[in-house]
């Protein structure tokens, strides 16, 4: 990968794992609709007047279909799912789960015949990155609630589809074209529920703060991000960013929860790393044959 590729997945590998954090201390006191209105409603605040005065909304407007199906699939049913398994489960395990969508990014990009090179070391490397992720967050494997987990394998589907649509459908739509209606759209949608759930009482600062910086860092800063890094790299290596997410996680958690760093996880963290190196590195007998959407304006 490229340097400026590089900064990039660090970046999302950090801010996207500080999500499962933030939604586990924020679905204690507001239901999942009312955070994903909460979350979109921030994000669409900060994206959607840059989109109307900075990009050219033409090509939005004449793939609106994909945008809604980008939407649909990457933020109103995933999110809402997500917070709903958390309620259920713990986020080490909702994070190990989520760490399947490179491997559900692959199935997809070669069904679809648009990509029939993914070479033997990178398919190693997403087995390796998987089982990282296992080792992290192994003491968690014995989850109850089948029905949460089942919620969880829909956004690991939900999660994979939408770098996909965004890549092969929206070519030449502006990012913030694509993310600033996505994030409308999704509030729009929740906001019904969310006013008949809306908490009776105000939530605690941390749950409020939790909230704040799912919309502003989360979502807004981290939509723009994850599209230069879908650009730069395609939508299947962009994805194994859900590897380095559930490590950032556990040092969270090791940080500000006071749980124990155990040699599983130290040696999780390092096939973690070692996966996503092979997972993104691009074959050299053939160029990547994936498009790339037009990065974002300003």
């Amino acid at each position: 990968m490229s340097r400026r590729a590089v900064i990039l997945f660090a970046a999302m590998a950090v801010i996207w794992g500080i999500p499962y954090l933030l939604i586990r201390v924020a679905v204690e006191e507001v239901s999942p609709p009312v955070l994903v209105f909460a979350r979109t409603s921030v994000g669409a605040a900060v994206l959607l007047p840059l989109a109307l005065v900075r990009v050219n909304l033409g090509p939005t407007w004449r793939h609106w279909r994909w945008v809604v199906a980008f939407a649909a699939a990457e933020i109103a049913g995933p999110w809402v799912l997500l917070g709903w398994a958390e309620q259920h489960v713990t986020s080490s395990l909702a994070g190990l789960l989520v760490a399947g969508v490179p491997l559900v990014g692959t199935a997809i990009a070669f069904l679809s015949g648009r990509d029939r090179h993914i070479s033997g070391p990178a398919l190693a490397g997403l087995l390796l990155g998987l089982a990282g992720v296992a080792a992290i967050a192994g003491t968690d494997l014995n989850a109850e609630n089948a029905a949460a987990v089942g919620a969880i394998g829909l956004v690991v589907v939900g999660y994979a589809v939408g770098p996909w649509i965004l890549a092969h459908k929206l070519v030449g739509v502006p990012s913030l074209g694509v993310m600033a209606p996505s994030l409308t759209l999704s509030a729009l949608l929740y906001l019904p529920i969310a006013v008949i759930q809306w908490p009776a009482t105000t939530p605690s600062p941390q749950a409020l703060a939790s909230i704040v910086i799912l919309g502003l860092v989360c979502t807004a800063l981290a939509f723009v991000l994850f599209a230069e890094l879908i650009a730069a790299v395609g939508p299947v290596r962009a994805t194994v960013i859900t590897y380095i997410n559930p490590a950032v996680a556990a040092t969270l958690g090791v940080a500000i929860l006071g749980e124990p760093f155990t040699v599983a996880m130290a040696l999780g963290f390092v096939l973690v790393i070692a996966g996503s190196v092979l997972a993104t590195r691009r074959p050299r007998a053939h160029a990547d044959p994936e498009p790339r959407p037009e990065p974002a304006a300003a």
